[in-house]
């Protein structure tokens, strides 16, 4: 496992299908259904050959848009006790998804935009942070 590396980017919208225009005609990224997913959620692929991937998410106006990368940790949670202890700010609690991976968004001390996230079939604890 890539442990602290950035291991996935994230764009969501409200207009997919302009986003999709814009980053394909731009960059000559690709968009796909992502099979496993109860929501509409579409995976992005680069041109380039050792580049991440990433996925574009249809917000259906329910959050603001946003562009972000993410990090894996090994333990989201105990990841945002550090980040808040650091004088980063928890913006989305983690939160398991469906297949068992478990991320969380989360700002830095001068209030930027990232992600963390761990792969795999994780139990969130039942404590509250």
């Amino acid at each position: 496992m890539m442990t602290n590396g950035i291991g996935w980017f994230e764009i969501a919208t409200d207009d997919p299908a302009t986003a999709e225009r814009f980053y394909g005609g731009l960059f000559g990224w690709t968009f796909a259904n992502d099979e496993g997913e109860v929501r509409p959620y579409r995976i992005v692929s680069t041109p380039a050959e050792a580049s991440i991937r990433g996925g574009l998410f249809a917000t259906g106006g329910q959050v603001p848009n946003y562009a972000v990368f993410l990090v894996v940790v090994a333990d989201v949670e105990e990841t945002c006790r550090r980040a808040e202890a650091s004088g980063g700010k928890v913006l989305v609690p983690p939160r398991q998804a469906d297949g068992g991976l478990v991320f969380a968004h989360l700002l830095d001390p001068a209030g930027n935009h990232f992600g963390v996230y761990a792969p795999g079939v994780v139990e969130l604890s039942t404590s509250e942070s």
